[in-house]
């Protein structure tokens, strides 16, 4: 997924409010971004970080800029924006890149599923189960290289566990994938500590059928693509 328009950098004065974030221009001015991201950002929100912005001209936003990438005192690239994985994952089913549904050629985006819900993408083929497919964004990483989510309680991310759990045990194929924003993780774990309950509900979701994947993408200020697949650890596996 490539940007629209190059984007701007500069350093993080704060982030607050869940979706602001006032950040200092290379040009010296001061100014508000859009973060789109409504999780912790634990490691993420330190003033000083280097961050790049998304420069908009439409006269409907009030935010001319929105946050998109940061770069961490490590080197590591990280993905702000929690809407982008959706997007990446979308083109690599296109593009046939994640192997495990690579025999679909029919992808629909944001279809409905279950009571109330809408599942990310609902994928088909001739002679093969119906695959639901629900997308998580990736980019904590507290320790080594490990991803891991949530970091922060997810009662949505508990809500999608019991409606791919229902998928799987109708007949069809239920698939979680996480997708880690972040180029310094190499593997994948459940955070057990941040969200107990969701980490109990995915080994649930496991024995009633749901398949877990994770892969991690390249993160740069002029696009976002999935690089490959990485291991889970024992919690998530």
């Amino acid at each position: 997924m490539r940007f629209q328009t190059p984007l701007v950098p500069g350093r993080l004065i704060k982030r607050y409010k869940r979706f602001l974030a006032d950040v200092q221009l290379e040009d010296g001015r001061v100014v508000t971004a859009h973060c789109a991201n409504p999780g912790a950002m634990i490691g993420l929100k330190n003033p000083g970080l280097r961050v790049w912005l998304e420069p908009n001209d439409d006269p409907k936003k009030k935010l001319k800029f929105g946050w998109k990438v940061a770069q961490l005192d490590g080197g590591a690239w990280v993905g702000i924006d929690t809407s982008v994985p959706n997007k990446v994952i979308k083109e690599a089913l296109h593009a046939k890149q994640i192997a495990e549904l690579s025999a679909y050629d029919t992808i629909l985006p944001e279809q409905k599923y279950g009571a109330n819900s809408r599942v990310d993408f609902l994928l088909r083929e001739y002679g093969l189960h119906d695959a639901y497919v629900e997308v998580k964004n990736v980019h904590l990483c507290r320790q080594d290289d490990w991803a891991e989510f949530p970091d922060t309680v997810t009662a949505r991310g508990l809500k999608h566990l019991g409606v791919l759990g229902d998928m799987a045990e109708a007949g069809h194929r239920a698939v979680l994938i996480y997708c880690v924003q972040h180029t310094g993780c190499g593997r994948f774990r459940l955070a057990h500590d941040l969200d107990p309950a969701y980490a109990a509900a995915c080994v649930h979701a496991k024995v009633r059928g749901v398949e877990m994947l994770c892969y991690t993408c390249d993160v740069s200020i002029t696009e976002i693509t999935l690089r490959g697949a990485l291991p889970l650890g024992s919690s998530a596996a």
